[in-house]
Order: structure tokens, then C-alpha cells, then sequence
């Protein structure tokens, strides 16, 4: 069985997509939209599931900012950023389902820690859900041929 190189991503697009994470969110948190949170569910799941090549924000990074930027300097693997966006998911996910249900407490405060984990990354580049990703695969056993 032969394996793929890992995929890596520009280490420019996961801060572009977590700035404009953090745009939605901001706005679901002062709407109270529940709707605006499935949105953006949706496009963390697009992200988990089919990858960032696939990804909303990824996409328009790549279409509309990457080119003004020149090429790459740095690369990072995708798997991390993919985790970060089923994390993003969970979170996200149980914001809207607090909106539509009618607890908007537990909307908000889910999406305020999506909020805080968005512009954590947006703002200094550290990804909590990139960096989960690493320890629970430091904490799992070894595989044994």
C-alpha cells in the first residue's frame, strides 16, 4: 500500500479564513442569529469533510487574496486545520442549535468560544483546534506493524 504526501496548505489561508470566521460570528453573536450560525457550520463541515481545497473562505483566499500576496513562503500541513474545522463545527453546530431551540444563552456562549478560538488564530496565528489535533495524536499509542 503506497501512501500520498500529506496535503499542506499556505499557512496565510487559515488566518484569512479564520478572519472572516470571525467576522460571522461576531455578527451571529450580535443577531442572535441561529441561521447565520448553520452557515457557518456548513462551511466548517465543507472544510472537515472535503477539505480545505474545497472550503469556502479557502476558496476565496485562493481566487481572490493568494494571488495578490505572491507565492508562499510557508506551508503547513493540512490535517491539523482540517481537525481545527470539525472543532469549529461542534462549536458552531451547537451555537445555531441553541438560537433555533430557544437557548439563546447556550447559542452564545457556544459561539463566543468559536468566536475566541477564531480571532485567536486571525490575530496571532495559534489554532486550538490545530493544536488538540497534535496532542490527541501524541497521547495515542503507537501502532505496532
Amino acid at each position: 500500500m503506497t501512501h500520498s504526501p500529506a496535503r499542506t496548505v499556505d499557512v496565510r489561508g487559515p488566518r484569512f479564513a479564520a478572519w472572516v470566521t470571525s467576522a460571522v460570528l461576531a455578527v451571529v453573536l450580535l443577531t442572535a442569529s441561529g441561521w447565520l450560525a448553520v452557515a457557518q457550520a456548513a462551511v466548517f463541515a465543507v472544510g472537515a469533510a472535503a477539505g480545505l481545497r474545497y472550503a469556502p473562505y479557502a476558496v476565496l483566499y485562493r481566487t481572490l487574496v493568494a494571488p495578490r500576496l505572491g507565492p508562499a513562503r510557508e506551508r503547513e500541513p493540512e490535517a491539523p486545520v482540517r481537525f481545527a474545522q470539525l472543532v469549529g463545527l461542534v462549536f458552531a453546530g451547537v451555537g445555531a442549535a441553541g438560537y433555533l431551540l430557544g437557548a439563546p444563552l447556550l447559542g452564545a456562549v457556544a459561539t463566543g468560544l468559536a468566536l475566541v478560538a477564531a480571532l485567536l488564530n486571525a490575530a496571532t496565528g495559534f489554532c486550538l483546534g490545530c493544536e488538540l489535533y497534535l496532542t490527541v495524536r501524541r497521547a495515542r499509542p503507537a501502532r505496532t506493524a
